[in-house]
């Protein structure tokens, strides 16, 4: 008699075993994919998280200003062929955040300017006036036709204090007028 049946004999619960081990190694390779999109799902929103922080910290580096002088009949005196006035400069600040300039000061030959206040905070797109002292020599402060080059200490929103310049005409503004105003009498 041949038994068909003899190569087929295994130890009895043998099944089990192997099902329980392919089932665990399938529960193994799901949660180390799901760990895998997981890592990769909060990888990608750390990552935009990161360069959302990095473009609003370049944002609030920047400086973008206007100056324009404004009116200098706030007092002042002349002797000896030299006046000193007191003065606005009007800033507009046309960066995207606000700043506080902290001081203004210019300087060539005949003319010296340098800030009266301490600081002024200008709102991002506002306008702030900073009072100036304006100093100029009546025979040569208005006789170059070229800018007057204005340095401005500026802190921005990262707290970083930072030098900028600025071109600004005294030919024709109202410094100009004002100091000639009283440079005449001593001419």
């Amino acid at each position: 008699m041949i038994d068909l049946d003899d190569q087929n004999r295994q130890p009895a619960g043998s099944g089990t075993a192997t099902s329980d081990r392919l089932m665990a190694r399938r529960k193994m390779t799901l949660r180390l994919v799901a760990a895998f999109v997981v890592g990769v799902v909060l990888g990608g929103f750390g990552v935009s998280q990161l360069r959302d922080s990095r473009d609003q910290r370049e944002r609030n580096a920047v400086v973008a200003l206007v100056a324009v002088p404004r009116s200098a009949n706030f007092g002042g005196s002349s002797s000896q062929g030299s006046v000193q006035l007191s003065g606005q400069l009007m800033l507009i600040n046309a960066g995207p955040a606000p700043i506080t300039v902290r001081g203004v000061t210019a300087e060539r030959p005949g003319v010296v300017i340098h800030s009266i206040e301490r600081s002024r905070v200008i709102p991002a797109g506002g306008t702030g006036q900073v009072m100036v002292e304006l100093r100029f020599v009546c025979s040569i402060a208005f006789r170059l036709l070229e800018p007057l080059s204005l340095r401005l200490s500026v802190q921005t929103e990262d707290e970083q204090v930072r030098e900028v310049t600025y071109p600004v005409d005294l030919f024709g503004s109202d410094w100009q007028r004002d100091a000639l105003g009283m440079c005449e009498p001593h001419a």
